[in-house]
């Protein structure tokens, strides 16, 4: 049974995308640049805020804009109160009873780690997790593994000891470039071909499926 359980932030235990496409094309408008849908917005998920500025816009990029538009939308996402921005249903019950079974839980985002850290302590605060890593500038992001092998190391366990839970093609490519194994869940903002990803050992609909694997 495994012993590390590294979950994936947006898309796999928080519902966030609402928030960051109302505030991003509030940025995009700003500069007069086209907003876009969630749908559409996405399509662009995986990489840190950087690489997804880039491609959200398009024939508009160059490092000046991905820079205005980024900082732009900072400011204002640090300041909103994000209120549409909560949990999935039963990810707090179930992250609460993977640690009453003694598993050590893990967090791995290309999220900055001190947003990761406010949404924590405000929906997950009985939750001890073992580590949070989120994007860093002096450390690759997802899909390298960088922080997953970090995680692993920390916990003192194999590789067959921990497994990675996501939404994504992302989160796949970083388990397997870790070597663990992987779940993707299917109320995310992956797709179909993710889920369908050869390397993963199932999709699942229900947090409850993950329990088994522990």
């Amino acid at each position: 049974m495994k012993k590390l359980a590294i979950f994936d932030f947006d898309g796999t235990i928080m519902d966030s995308v609402h928030d960051v496409v109302i505030l991003l094309n509030k940025a995009l408008t700003m500069y007069d640049f086209p907003t876009l849908t969630s749908d559409e917005y996405v399509k662009y998920l995986g990489g840190n805020i950087d690489e997804i500025v880039a491609l959200v816009l398009e024939d508009n990029y160059t490092p000046e804009n991905v820079k205005m538009v980024k900082d732009t939308y900072l400011d204002m996402y640090y300041a909103s109160p994000k209120e549409n921005t909560i949990p999935f249903p039963k990810s707090v019950e179930i992250l609460e009873k993977l640690q009453d079974m003694g598993v050590m839980i893990g967090i791995n985002s290309n999220r900055f780690t001190d947003s990761i850290e406010t949404f924590v302590e405000k929906f997950y605060s009985d939750i001890d997790f073992f580590m949070i890593m989120g994007h860093d500038f002096d450390y690759p992001s997802k899909p390298d593994p960088h922080a997953v092998l970090k995680m692993i190391e920390k916990a003192d366990i194999s590789l067959d000891d921990a497994i990675y839970i996501g939404d994504s093609g992302t989160d796949i490519q970083t388990a397997k470039n870790a070597g663990i194994d992987c779940v993707i869940v299917r109320w995310g903002y992956g797709n179909e071909k993710d889920w369908e990803n050869d390397y993963i050992l199932e999709a699942i609909d229900d947090f409850d499926e993950i329990i088994k694997y522990f």
